[in-house]
């Protein structure tokens, strides 16, 4: 699997959201200073709450701009078969059922979900719970992972 490719889609999903979010923001900023919406009294607050929306989706905005800025610097390492998992690595997990998960260790941008072929990849950070779980385990070694409020046991089925 080629993981330049996968951040590139990872990126495109990114700058898609960033586009959402500053056009939302310039939308709650026009509401904010338009005409119509300046206060007749003390109680009058659209204008003010408009302000905070578009003030918050800014802030959105700027994240995932940071975001990306990070995934298009970051050039994930190659990784072999007793290698451990550390930032770049695509991890396939498996659970006593059968049911596998795959995780991209990534910089910034925890918690995208991107499909990819016939799977989906979730990019998770180093400093989220799951990636301080998987940090320095290898192939064949168990983790115990909290998923939607659950422990679930799982084993390293693949790292590259």
């Amino acid at each position: 699997m080629d993981k330049l490719i996968l951040l590139q889609k990872a990126i495109g999903m990114f700058e898609a959201d960033e586009a959402l979010f500053f056009a939302a923001a310039k939308k709650a900023h026009a509401a904010a200073v338009h005409e119509e919406n300046i206060p007749d009294n003390k109680y009058d607050t659209l204008s003010l709450e408009a302000s905070y929306l578009a003030q918050g989706q800014a802030d959105r905005a700027q994240e995932i701009r940071a975001t990306i800025a990070a995934l298009r610097s970051f050039v994930p390492a190659a990784f072999g078969e007793d290698s451990t998992i550390r930032l770049g690595a695509l991890v396939g997990l498996e659970d006593g059922a059968g049911s596998a998960r795959h995780l991209f260790l990534v910089p910034r941008g925890g918690g995208l979900r991107v499909p990819w072929e016939n799977l989906e990849i979730t990019l998770i950070t180093p400093e989220s719970p799951m990636g301080k779980a998987l940090l320095g385990r290898r192939p064949g070694d168990e983790v115990e992972l909290r998923i939607e409020n659950r422990r679930r046991s799982f084993e390293i089925v693949e790292i590259c």
